[in-house]
């Protein structure tokens, strides 16, 4: 299965170490991984996976709010029927709302979330990732 894991980090950086342990642990299932970072790629290879990850972290402590970059690259495709999984790093206690915005903007591109979690640590994501299709 082709598998398209988004970094949207808060701010423009690298993919977290979580990101990479989630992508190594889908890949460690036989999959074909690839990382897309929101703040550099535009979006439009994303019709060509069967499955999209998205990991977002949150731009502020209060009120739950996502980068506005992942808003900007789901938004340019058409994603109608695509299965996905959300994930957020925990960093403040509205974690919670912001895993709702971040289904909910996914769910809004037509997508189908089968799976969302509050990731701890980059263990505890590498483990999610290889019961991510099997």
């Amino acid at each position: 299965m082709r598998v398209a894991v988004i970094s949207a980090p808060a701010s423009r950086q690298a993919p977290p170490d979580y990101v990479q342990s989630l992508a190594k642990g889908i890949e460690s299932m036989g999959h074909s991984v690839e990382v897309l970072d929101a703040w550099t790629d535009d979006g439009h290879r994303l019709p060509g996976f069967e499955y999209i990850v998205c990991c977002s972290g949150q731009t502020g402590i209060f009120g739950g709010k996502l980068p506005e970059c992942l808003g900007n690259m789901l938004g340019t495709v058409t994603l109608e029927g695509k299965k996905g999984a959300a994930f957020l790093k925990k960093n403040s206690p509205f974690s919670g709302k912001a895993m709702a915005n971040l289904m909910r903007l996914m769910e809004k591109q037509g997508m189908f979330v089968n799976w969302s979690e509050i990731l701890l640590s980059p263990t505890q994501a590498e483990a999610i990732g290889k019961r991510i299709g099997s």
